[in-house]
């Protein structure tokens, strides 16, 4: 058994391999390629699942950005560099998607001149990240028995 987007993708191409004098059949392909991307895109942006690489360029220094990632429990990286204009520090971190804007805005008020990317990250092993809530589903079996074992 397949997955249900092979079956989609056979039976959409079957389609158009029958009808292949038919530019509508291409442009509706097209069209449905281009809006499920879309929508997929949107779909992932408002879940905010995953990690990503926030990396910040200073001129100079950080000018303590670095102890307020820290006391927020982020991981950070920092080196020291050579830009086109002189000194800059890079600065990395990464963080759970949801948490990017926090992290962009306290760069924009360590300093509003600071070059900052941002970039998915595939796959993350080790390192230190701010503390979650976990569910734990020990706490949702507690909740089903109304009576501790033993009393």
């Amino acid at each position: 058994m397949g997955s249900p987007d092979a079956h989609i993708w056979i039976i959409v191409i079957g389609q158009i391999m029958q009808n292949l004098s038919s530019p509508v059949c291409y442009v509706a392909y097209a069209g449905g390629f281009a809006t499920g991307n879309y929508i997929g895109i949107l779909v992932a942006e408002k879940l905010s699942i995953g990690m990503v690489l926030v990396r910040m360029i200073f001129p100079k220094r950080a000018n303590g950005l670095l102890d307020r990632l820290r006391d927020r429990r982020y991981g950070v990286t920092s080196i020291d560099g050579q830009g086109a204009a002189g000194p800059v520090q890079i600065v990395f971190t990464i963080v759970p998607r949801r948490e990017v804007q926090a992290v962009v805005d306290l760069v924009k008020e360590s300093n509003p001149e600071a070059f900052y990317s941002v970039e998915e990250i595939d796959f993350v092993e080790r390192g230190i990240f701010p503390l979650r809530r976990r569910w734990r589903e020990s706490s949702f079996l507690e909740l089903l028995r109304p009576f501790r074992k033993g009393k």
